[in-house]
């Protein structure tokens, strides 16, 4: 791999790990700021109140900024809340409908949203970490068994198969669904996390999984960069 290409993959790797917080923080500080802009006045409304039962008389713009934070903690715990219920459901489910019809924004939010799925998304669903041979001999891709096949599957080949998870670097909410044999499956001593992070990163936290390879993985990549 070449200098530039290791760059140019470094350089993806962490756009898509810092754009969601970028994001995040940009959104909270323009809240933030419109919030405390807002309750200044209802603040200085209230500073003989302050005055002369907390005996507080100190910066006014300090607790604005406190009473703002509160408030947008609070508003976005009452919309999570509000987002696991059916209301809520349908409510964000029309949002994210009327998202769709804005090219620019829809391609930024689904983007975004994507991304942090990715990253804090649960693992329990998963199995274990494995690599399968694919899409040819001797190439290897990193996989998460999810369940055995459907027992329609099993019938139709006439064996049993595992669901495989294959996911596409560095988006790994999408990604290829297999069926998979036993044996024709390597599983690694990795974790489920682990895996997920070396999708995410497109492979620059994998220095240290050589151990983690069945027999043979290792010979035949150095043999493959030989030729």
């Amino acid at each position: 791999m070449t200098l530039a290409t290791r760059l140019r993959n470094s350089f993806i790797a962490g756009l898509f790990l810092v754009a969601p917080l970028a994001v995040t923080l940009f959104v909270l500080q323009f809240v933030f700021d419109w919030v405390t802009t807002t309750i200044r006045p209802v603040v200085r409304q209230v500073q003989p109140f302050l005055a002369t039962t907390l005996n507080y008389s100190g910066d006014l713009v300090l607790v604005a900024q406190v009473l703002s934070a509160l408030l947008i903690a609070l508003t976005i715990t009452f919309v999570g809340y509000l987002a696991s219920k059916s209301v809520g459901q349908q409510l964000f489910g029309g949002f994210e409908r009327g998202i769709r019809l804005i090219p620019l924004v829809r391609t930024i939010y689904f983007g975004v949203r994507q991304v942090s799925e990715s990253l804090t998304e649960s693992t329990e669903s998963y199995d274990r970490v494995v690599l399968v041979e694919y899409p040819r001999e001797r190439h290897w891709m990193l996989g998460f068994v999810t369940n055995g096949s459907p027992k329609s599957v099993n019938r139709a080949t006439d064996e049993e198969l595992y669901t495989v998870f294959i996911p596409h670097s560095p988006n790994p909410t999408v990604g290829k669904l297999m069926m998979v044999p036993e044996e024709e499956m390597w599983e690694l001593d990795m974790s489920v996390r682990r895996g997920f992070r070396i999708i995410v990163t497109t492979g620059l936290s994998a220095d240290d999984i050589e151990d983690d390879l069945p027999a043979g993985v290792i010979d035949d990549a150095s043999l493959a960069t030989q030729r």
